[in-house]
Parts: structure tokens; sequence; C-alpha cells
């Protein structure tokens, strides 16, 4: 969920998925709640309730711990998909590596499709999704569908990409420029340069390319890995949110 729904939107917020209906072959409500909100749990119940979906994917801030208990006790029965977490790092005070010589950063335009697949393919594909959790969802056509979300991300807006010496692509990012935050939406090193300090030097680029005054980033609180890193680059821990999948009875 993008940086602006789980923290900055005003309202609970719901829309179908239209694209995630058409590829699993049922009917999906998202449904949000973002830090600021300040929405009741009557009123999440009541939008539940109003929904005709198959599934209704409810995000909402982890604090609201007693929220689940009462979804669970509704009509439709319960999941608990996934944990986000969000980060965030003032632009301009991340701890840069030193600089590679030979190695080039820009944003570019265009990356090829299918490096884009093999990319989203080897660094998220054992990694898994909310979509996961949920055995109505096939966990294929969930990668399926986040690579041709990257592609269509990337196709409109570029990416940030580091480049070897020899021009190779190492690693991309995706990011989204609003004026007080660019959200880095997916981010990964190619396989065989993992472990070689690579993801850093990717970070740095995407500030450099960064027009505004903050920059944020999110993934799943299982991915500790990742979030270590962004730690010693200077990220700070700002959200989270659960993920609750409410599937109607057949």
């Amino acid at each position: 969920m993008s940086w602006y729904d789980a923290l900055e939107a005003g309202e609970l917020t719901v829309r179908p998925s239209v694209d995630a209906a058409k590829r699993f072959g049922v009917s999906i409500d998202r449904m949000s709640v973002s830090a600021s909100a300040g929405t009741p749990l009557a009123e999440v119940l009541t939008a539940v309730e109003r929904s005709t979906a198959d599934v209704v994917v409810l995000r909402y801030p982890a604090r609201e711990t007693t929220w689940f208990a009462a979804l669970a006790s509704g009509p439709r029965q319960a999941l608990l998909a996934d944990t986000v977490m969000y980060w965030s790092l003032p632009t301009g005070k991340g701890r840069r590596p030193a600089p590679l010589a030979g190695f080039s950063t820009q944003l570019e335009p265009e990356v090829d499709d299918d490096l884009v697949d093999d990319l989203v393919a080897d660094v998220f594909g054992d990694s898994g999704n909310h979509y996961c959790a949920n055995p109505i969802f096939d966990r294929t056509l969930a990668l399926a569908g986040r690579q041709e979300w990257a592609r269509r991300r990337i196709a409109e807006a570029g990416a940030v990409v580091l480049r070897g010496p020899d021009r190779r692509v190492l690693a991309l990012a995706a990011i989204e420029q609003q004026r007080s935050w660019t959200e880095i939406q997916l981010a990964g090193v190619v396989p065989a340069e993992q472990g070689r300090g690579r993801y850093g030097h990717l970070l740095a680029a995407v500030e450099d390319a960064c027009t505004s005054r903050r920059l944020v980033v999110s993934t799943q609180a299982h991915q500790t890995g990742i979030q270590r890193i962004w730690a010693r680059y200077g990220f700070e821990p700002v959200h989270n949110l659960l993920t609750v999948h409410l599937v109607a009875a057949t």
C-alpha cells in the first residue's frame, strides 16, 4: 500500500481491485485506514458488511489491537495476511557508501521488460506477499501480478538504474515523486551482485534523484535483512499496519 494510503489519507478508502480480480477470478474490494484517518472500528465494520466482494483486503494501523477479534467474529472468515513496515529518511541525510569507480547511476526512462520480470522474480519470488497467505489466491499468479505492476510502473515513470563498468544493469529502483515525499516502490539488486554492497549505492542514487524533502519505503515485517540495510543507511521506522483478508462464506 502506498505511503499516502498508509499514513496520510484522511478517511477510510474503499475501492474495487479490478486488475487483481481479473487475475485471480474472484471479486476483491480494497479497504484501508491510514495512520491519520481516525476511522472508528464501527465504520470499518459497516463498510465490510456493505461489501459484496468475495474477498475484502483490509489494511489498518497495527496499533488497533482490538480490531482483529471484532473482524473475526463477523460473518466473513478473517485471515491475518501480513504486517507492513514503513520507513522514512530526510533527503540528504543518508549514510552513503564511497563512490565506485566506473559505476554509473541515473534515472532511465526505459528498462527492458524481461530484465524487470527477472529482477522481480529473483528478488521477490520467494518472499511472497499478502496474497500468499490466502489459499484462494494462486502464488504463481501473485508473482505475475507483481511483475506486471513493475513493468507498467517503470514504463510510466522510468527507474533509477545502477550500472557497472561494462554497462550491465546491477540494480534498479522504481520511485514515485510527490511534493513532500519520494516513495521507493520497488528496489532490488540482481542476484549475481547481491551481498556486495550494491544496494547502498542504489539508495544513494535514489537520494540523488529525489526531488522532495523526504524519502520513504516499506516492506513486510519479516523482511528483516532489507530493513537492517535501511537502518544502516539512516532510515527510521515510522509506521506499521496489518493486512487482513475477509473472505465471504461460500
